[in-house]
């Protein structure tokens, strides 16, 4: 099924290249611009995802499975990790797709960030990672939507039907998404209809996943390190990486059809060290809180999972410190 991995990010990569789509920017522009659109598309396909992740688990196609709950992990790397976005001038998902459009400072910020999240994995810094991973919590769980052992979720907490606190998450961010007002933005893929693919593609991508042995979903920092274990460890390609090799493919195809690619270099050569740093922060960050943007907001939270929930928090903080004091100024 690793060719299913392929077919999943390519399509992916599509999406966020036509969309725009980087939360980096989303958080940030919220913030210093005070422009809401990939706030409001985000919002959207986690509202949307948080339904169609539960019907396909429902009828039996997969099993969620939440990650585990680590208070000091989710908050430590959650934070860098939001410190290293704005710094590489993309999220986990930004810098992979603008890697498929020419951007040489992606190129640097990607590399750094998968050598970054594998050093911390599986090599010199897997100290930290064996320690930081002796606080995760995980539950039992007994009803079957679920993966036996998952990290806990508002409706596992709270001992309430899963379809309950669904319905009125979704309802508060769909609330959001169409009863306030839109910030105008001009893109090739409009923001309803980029949250809408997304949402459909989100438990596809799960069922392939999960046909290939992986239980989980959309996610880019465990492909990094997939792509960086096959070069180093001779390891085989996983479903994972087949994804971020067809996030960059997408986007490329994607870019050069709609006479957007472009080989794009910083006027500032001191950025591509400031980028370098973003990318070895953001994988630092992802390993330790266990995700990245991609594998705790997009996937995460649509399943309610508190780890997820706490992890976001802190991308967006760390985001909007870093936010201030490179673009504070600026407004």
């Amino acid at each position: 099924m690793v060719w299913a991995g392929l077919l999943v990010g390519f399509i992916f990569g599509v999406i966020l290249q036509r969309g725009r789509i980087c939360f980096n920017s989303a958080f940030r522009d919220i913030l210093i611009f005070k422009d809401n659109y990939l706030m409001k598309l985000a919002a959207l396909a986690i509202a949307l995802e948080s339904i169609s992740l539960l019907l396909f688990a429902q009828t039996g196609l997969i099993a969620l499975n939440p990650p585990a709950l680590n208070w000091l992990g989710n908050i430590l790397g959650g934070y860098i990790f939001g410190l290293g976005m704005v710094l590489a001038g993309g999220c986990a998902s930004g810098v992979t797709y603008r890697t498929g459009e020419g951007m040489t400072t992606a190129w640097l910020a990607a590399i750094f960030y998968g050598l970054t999240a594998y050093a911390t994995n599986s090599g010199l810094f897997s100290p930290w990672k064996k320690w930081i991973s002796t606080f995760n919590v995980v539950v039992q769980n007994n009803q079957s939507i679920y993966a036996p052992k998952t990290g806990p979720t508002l409706a596992t907490v709270l001992n309430i039907n899963p379809w309950i606190v669904a319905l009125i998450f979704a309802a508060l961010l769909i609330w959001y998404a169409f009863g306030t007002k839109t910030s105008e933005r001009s893109t090739k893929l409009n923001w309803i209809v980029a949250a809408i693919l997304i949402a459909v593609l989100a438990p596809i991508a799960w069922w392939t996943s999960a046909k290939a042995g992986r239980n989980y979903g959309l996610g880019i920092t465990g492909g990094w390190v997939n792509l960086f274990s096959v070069y180093t460890n001779n390891k085989p390609l996983s479903w994972d990486g087949a994804e971020i090799i067809g996030i960059i493919l997408g986007a490329l195809i994607s870019s050069i059809a709609g006479k957007e690619f472009k080989l794009r270099m910083p006027k500032n050569p001191k950025t591509y060290l400031q980028v370098i740093v973003g990318g070895i922060f953001m994988g630092f960050g992802a390993a330790t809180a266990g995700g990245c943007n991609i594998g705790h907001f997009l996937t995460g939270v649509p399943q309610l999972a508190i780890s997820s929930i706490l992890a976001s928090i802190f991308f967006i903080l760390g985001n909007w410190t870093m936010a201030r004091i490179l673009f504070g100024k600026e407004r």
